[in-house]
């Protein structure tokens, strides 16, 4: 029996505009993230000679990274700002709580917002709430975003920096539910209401996210605590991580099974973001437009520990999650206006990996390299029929009853111009390659196509320091000439898939 597979892209029904944001990233003060992943001291050989370690640079600005989340995370509500600015040598040395050791604050507000220019992402800060007031808050914007002969803006000119930052995203608190300070919904509501009254007050045009929960009933009860303040809300977020060893393996160690299990789980992420989007529209429609921002996700293994600082390999497995979860952040355009991507380098899924002098980029960062074509671009409804690989029924939960995981997972979108159409494409199976007919549903002609797939031998392939390449990119350029084309997708791979059309 002949499986037929077929992706069929729907030109005429539009999304919305795939923001670039939801390949955004995040740093934190945890593990060798930010020290040094991220600065590396002026003297150090591999500095730019400002501090920032050049391949860190290089690998984020080569994805096109737009945004940047910091400093945490659970270091964010117990960071107060004001420790990592003047001169480093007088910046005090702090106990990082969460994270343990110390913390010395040699990168602080001035160098994020440096390393987001290098890099050409906008930054996007996390206020203190959980051992923070308003007051410092409100100082930290008028640092970042203010002009005048004020205290705080008078100290970043005096710090060297004349022109204002134009901050326009600010986090205001993170996990108020656990380590952010174990805030009930409706108590974290009253702390909002208070933090972002001033802020907004302050500088109206920043844009303001609220802390929400993978849980409806604690986004329903903060919801309705905001009720009547809706207008200082513009976005709600969520964190979602894939953390379950038992369910999922290890970080390389893993079955068959576990392999399934992880991607089959993509769908309690949709089903997470589903119920944040109705908590949303329950008391803002109508009234305002909410976005939702998932600005922690990724994959948690058992390696990664407080002890560890995090660190865990990055294998083909989870380049292929990266890329199934993109392709769903990109089928709910209309809603989700920024994802943040858990951690940048060296702290769980990292797109690079620092060890002395050298740095690798994981399948991940591959991942991103390729979805980065869909930035700014209109997503499309796609309609993806392929075999099923894994059932799941056992896995299914009273609560819902999940899919089960086809072979083939796909996104589109379509440039503004309306002709350049991209797609990408994950074939999950572990031992089967599809071929599968693209098609599009008004008959229009593809001219010329281009494909990037990334793959390796064993779905458990990672690139290390000693073969940095065991899972890499390989393209092939070719024309066509008809409104469907068939294509052959190897097993396990993540695939891109670039059309001009007639």
């Amino acid at each position: 029996m002949v499986e037929e597979c077929s992706i069929d892209i729907k030109l005429d029904h539009h999304i919305d505009l795939v923001d670039k944001n939801i390949f955004g990233h995040f740093i934190e003060h945890l593990g060798r993230c930010i020290y040094p992943g991220v600065w590396v001291g002026i003297s150090s050989k591999v500095s730019d000679g400002n501090g920032f370690r050049k391949d860190t640079v290089k690998a984020l600005k080569s994805i096109s990274a737009p945004v940047i989340r910091w400093p945490g995370g659970c270091f964010a509500d117990y960071y107060h700002w004001m420790d990592g600015v003047g001169p480093r040598e007088s910046r005090p040395r702090r106990l990082n709580v969460w994270w343990k050791g110390e913390e010395s604050n040699a990168f602080g507000t001035d160098e994020f917002i440096q390393f987001c220019k290098m890099v050409g992402a906008e930054p996007y800060i996390c206020v203190n709430v959980g051992s923070g007031c308003p007051e410092e808050a409100l100082a930290w914007l008028e640092y970042c975003n203010l002009s005048g002969n004020t205290k705080y803006a008078n100290m970043r000119v005096s710090n060297g920096h004349i022109e204002p930052y134009n901050v326009r995203f600010w986090d205001v608190g993170n996990e108020s539910w656990g380590c952010g300070g174990n805030f009930d919904p409706v108590y974290h509501a009253w702390e909002y209401r208070r933090f972002s009254t001033f802020l907004k007050r302050a500088d109206p045009s920043i844009k303001l996210v609220a802390c929400g929960h993978i849980s409806r009933d604690w986004n329903f009860r903060f919801m309705e605590a905001m009720r009547e303040y809706i207008h200082l809300i513009d976005y709600l977020s969520i964190h979602y991580y894939f953390r379950n060893g038992q369910r999922y393996g290890d970080d390389v160690n893993f079955t068959d099974e576990q392999y399934f299990n992880l991607l089959y789980d993509v769908q309690l992420l949709e089903y997470q973001i589903k119920q944040a989007i109705y908590a949303i529209e329950f008391f803002s429609e109508g009234r305002k437009d909410i976005g939702l921002i998932v600005d922690e996700w990724g994959v948690w293994h058992p390696q990664a520990t407080v002890e560890t600082g995090l660190y865990q390999q990055n294998t083909l497995r989870d380049a292929i999650l990266a890329a199934s979860v993109l392709n769903l952040f990109i089928s709910y355009s209309n809603k989700i206006k920024m994802a943040n991507i858990a951690q940048a380098v060296n702290v769980l899924q990292s797109v690079c990996l620092t060890e002395g002098d050298e740095t690798i980029l994981t399948p991940t960062y591959h991942v991103f390299s390729m979805f980065k074509h869909h930035m700014n671009n209109i997503a499309l409804a796609v309609e993806c029929v392929s075999p099923t690989v894994w059932s799941g029924e056992k896995e299914a939960t009273v609560q819902r009853k999940l899919k089960p995981l086809k072979a083939l997972d796909a996104s589109a979108s379509i440039g503004q111009d309306g002709k350049n159409l991209v797609v990408t494409v994950v074939n999950q199976s572990l031992d089967k390659d599809y071929t599968a007919k693209i098609r599009n549903n008004r008959g229009i002609k593809f001219l010329e196509a281009k494909i990037v797939s990334l793959n390796a031998n064993d779905v458990r392939a990672y690139n290390d320091f000693e073969s940095k390449e065991n899972v890499k990119t390989v393209e092939e350029t070719f024309t066509v000439n008809g409104s469907t084309l068939e294509l052959n997708f190897e097993r396990h791979s993540v695939n891109l898939l670039t059309l001009k059309l007639e």
